[in-house]
C-alpha cells in the first residue's frame, strides 16, 4: 500500500495505523476516471501493532477490508465497528464483511441513538429478503450492537478511548475523536457548516488532532450550489484543520461526479492554503 506518515510521532510498536478502504461519497464509481483515487464508498480502519481493530463505516470498502482480514494471521478478529450515521452509502458494505461470517470472532458495533428505527433495525432492514438472500441473524460471528450518546466516552480495548459528538447532517451524523496515549485521530465525515462560519463542534472535536478526517465533498462553488445537502467544501475542511492546530488532513468522501484529475487539483489548491493536507486515496495508508 502506499504509505504517507509522520516520522518521528511513534516508537516502533506503538504508532497507530490509519488504512483508507472506501474514501468516495455517495454512490460507488468503479471506472477508468477513479482508479488513482478509488471508487468505493466510506471505510477506515484504525488499529495498532495487530491488537484492536477499529473500523469506520461500512460503505462498500468494508468488503476489501473484511478479505484482507481473512488473511491476516490470527486465531480471533475482535473489532469495534463506528457508524458515522445509516445513510446508505455508509452501510452497503457491511452484509458483505465477511469476518461477520466466523464464528469465532467479535464485532462491536456502535453508532447514534436517533428518533425512529434503532440501529439493529436500520442494518437488519437492508439485509430483509427483498434484497438479499440472508439476513443479520445469519451473521455467525458474535455481534453486538449498541447505540452511543453525544459526548459519551467509549473505550476500546485497553488504550484507545473514542468521543462521538452530534455532528450538522439531514438526520444525524457523529463524528469521532480517537485517542490512544495521546495520539488522536479525528473522523468528521459528512458534516455540514454554516454559511456563516465554522461549526465550532467540529473545531472543537478536531483540535489538536495527528490527523483529521474531514468530509470535502465540493468545491466552494458547489458547496454554495448545494448549502443543504450536508456536505463541506474542501476550503472548509482546510479552515477547520488551520483554526483547530491539526497536525495532517485528509480530505474524504469525495463527490462521485470528481474524477482522479479534478481531485488531484483539489489536493493542489487545498495543500496550497495547508501543507498538512492530501487526498484520502483508497489503499494509502497513513501511521501516527
Amino acid at each position: 500500500m502506499p504509505e504517507t506518515g509522520l516520522p518521528g510521532l511513534a516508537r516502533k510498536g506503538e504508532e497507530l495505523i490509519v488504512r483508507f478502504w472506501g474514501v468516495r461519497g455517495s454512490i460507488p464509481v468503479p471506472g477508468p476516471g477513479t482508479v488513482r483515487s478509488g471508487g468505493n464508498t466510506p471505510c477506515v480502519e484504525i488499529q495498532y501493532v495487530g491488537r484492536e481493530t477499529l473500523i469506520l463505516d461500512a460503505g462498500t470498502g468494508i468488503r476489501l477490508l473484511g478479505l484482507d482480514l481473512d488473511r491476516r494471521p490470527r486465531e480471533r478478529l475482535v473489532a469495534v465497528l463506528l457508524f458515522s450515521h445509516t445513510h446508505w452509502d455508509h452501510i452497503q458494505g457491511f452484509p458483505f464483511f465477511s469476518p461477520a461470517r466466523m464464528r469465532n470472532n467479535r464485532l462491536v458495533i456502535l453508532g447514534g441513538r436517533r428518533v425512529g428505527p434503532h440501529l439493529e433495525h436500520v442494518l437488519a432492514g437492508q439485509m430483509s429478503d427483498a434484497y438479499l438472500p440472508f439476513t443479520l441473524d445469519d451473521l455467525r460471528a458474535d455481534v453486538l450492537i449498541k447505540e452511543a450518546l453525544d459526548g459519551e466516552k467509549l473505550v476500546v480495548g485497553d488504550t484507545i478511548s473514542v468521543l462521538p459528538r452530534r455532528l450538522n447532517h439531514p438526520g444525524g451524523v457523529f463524528g469521532y475523536r480517537i485517542n490512544r496515549r495521546g495520539k488522536v485521530v479525528v473522523y468528521a465525515s459528512d458534516v455540514s457548516h454554516p454559511q456563516e462560519g465554522l461549526d465550532e463542534r467540529v473545531v472543537e472535536l478536531a483540535r489538536g488532532a495527528d490527523l483529521l478526517i474531514h468530509d470535502a465533498q465540493f468545491t466552494p462553488e458547489e458547496r454554495r450550489q448545494r448549502p443543504d445537502w450536508g456536505h463541506s467544501s474542501w476550503e472548509e475542511a482546510v479552515e477547520v484543520a488551520i483554526q483547530a492546530g491539526v497536525r495532517r488532513l485528509a480530505l474524504f468522501h469525495h463527490d462521485p461526479m470528481h474524477d482522479d484529475d479534478q481531485l488531484d487539483e483539489i489536493e493542489r489548491q487545498a495543500q496550497a492554503r495547508f501543507a498538512g493536507a492530501f487526498l484520502a486515496r483508497e489503499g494509502m495508508e497513513v501511521r501516527i
